[in-house]
């Protein structure tokens, strides 16, 4: 794994556990780490949570107007007329193609403060949030002004030592967890105890219908595995947490977090890093 990390020029942090086992495995497993989109889980648990409760009613309508909207490249975020959905259809969008907009407006409903005494509850004291996506890009923003830029468009503009003591790049300023907190969350999640059977059965479908196929899946590339996740990317930031379920039944809880030694948008190589390092500690565990 260390390897790995070297040559996609990454810091990696990672974790691994067997869902019905509990053998685990891990690389740096208990640093804290920024979260960037992998927030969005413990907002989806918080959200079945309490529609189990019925705080929510998931088929809520819920109005979208575009000059509310959290900026993003997905979803709400680049909508240009007004929209109405089920508040359901929200938080699947939220997951899905990871869509800042939506999340917002769920995380607006469930509250940050409810979302932290969960992951307390759950025995995830690691896992916390300061706030949503708009709160990310207020730091950022800031961070930016004091850098003498002043503007979020401007990220190309600043170097990597800059960017780095960002309050959105620095873990215990911003939405953080661990890797191995990110798997105990899948666990509990696969395992019907991070909420009731219900709700844990809809956290499991939405997280199953992620678009995004290029990280978690390039270590696994057979149609036979199945693998349900959530990427997160913010500078220089790469993550993806998931579980990977095979024909034989075996579950695997996995969680890999990147911190690029560059800023580079766009970056396959960690991205196949993520990968391959997931395949590393699913073989370790077999």
């Amino acid at each position: 794994m260390a390897q790995v990390a070297e040559d996609a020029g990454v810091f990696a942090f990672a974790h691994a556990r067997d869902i019905d086992t509990g053998a685990e495995v891990g690389f740096d497993s208990d640093a804290p780490t920024v979260t960037a989109s992998v927030f969005k889980v413990p907002v989806l648990v918080e959200y079945v949570r309490q529609v189990s409760a019925g705080e929510l009613d998931p088929a809520q309508r819920v109005r979208f107007l575009p000059a509310d909207a959290t900026l993003g490249p997905t979803g709400l975020s680049v909508f240009s007329d007004e929209a109405e959905w089920s508040l359901r259809d929200v938080a699947t969008s939220m997951i899905t193609v990871s869509d800042n907009a939506a999340t917002d407006i769920v995380t607006g409903m469930v509250t940050v403060d409810r979302v932290n005494q969960t992951m307390r509850e759950l025995g995830l004291p690691g896992t916390q949030l300061t706030g949503d996506c708009a709160r990310i890009f207020e730091d950022i923003a800031n961070d930016l002004a004091a850098a003498g830029i002043g503007a979020i468009d401007g990220m190309a503009s600043v170097d990597y030592d800059t960017a780095a003591g960002f309050i959105a790049a620095t873990p215990e300023k911003t939405n953080r967890t661990t890797p191995r907190e990110a798997t105990s969350l899948l666990q509990q999640i696969w395992t019907d105890a991070a909420a009731s059977p219900e709700a844990c059965a809809e956290a499991r479908r939405i997280l199953g219908l992620q678009v995004w196929p290029h990280r978690l899946s390039s270590g696994f590339p057979r149609d036979d595995v199945k693998i349900s996740g959530k990427t997160g990317t913010l500078g220089m930031v790469r993550n993806e947490i998931g579980v990977v379920e095979f024909p034989d039944g075996t579950r695997h809880a996995i969680a890999v977090f990147l911190r690029g030694k560059t800023l580079q948008s766009r970056n396959p190589a960690a991205d196949r890093a993520i990968g391959d390092i997931a395949r590393l500690l699913s073989d370790a565990l077999s």
